[in-house]
């Protein structure tokens, strides 16, 4: 995404093991959230990647003041009822793979 011009904002990780398993945690709801409204004045429109419901304010704001582009839903199959609302801007991951998949040569 960067090479066509997103800024994309990456957040650090933590890994844990549970039940000898290695696992990846990041936390990063209140940092989107912040993100999104630091950099608000620079930006045209946003994309969210995430059907997690705790998004539900600022997607709401952000279509308020038309500047919601898109939201990406990772699993149409999870995601939270508090988005359904916004189903206009909704593209899920699940349909987008042939397009955004390794192309075998």
């Amino acid at each position: 995404m960067q090479k066509v011009g997103y800024v994309v904002v990456f957040k650090p990780t933590l890994k844990y093991k549970k039940q000898g398993k290695i696992h990846t945690k990041g936390n990063v709801d209140a940092e989107l959230v912040l993100h999104a409204m630091i950099e608000y004045p620079n930006y045209d429109k946003a994309i969210i990647v995430s059907g997690d419901g705790d998004f539900h304010c600022l997607i709401e704001y952000l279509e308020k003041k038309e500047k919601l582009g898109r939201v990406i839903i990772p699993n149409r199959k999870v995601y939270s009822q508090l988005l359904w609302k916004f189903r206009e801007y909704m593209d899920y991951v699940n349909n987008l793979r042939n397009k955004l998949g390794k192309r075998s040569k």
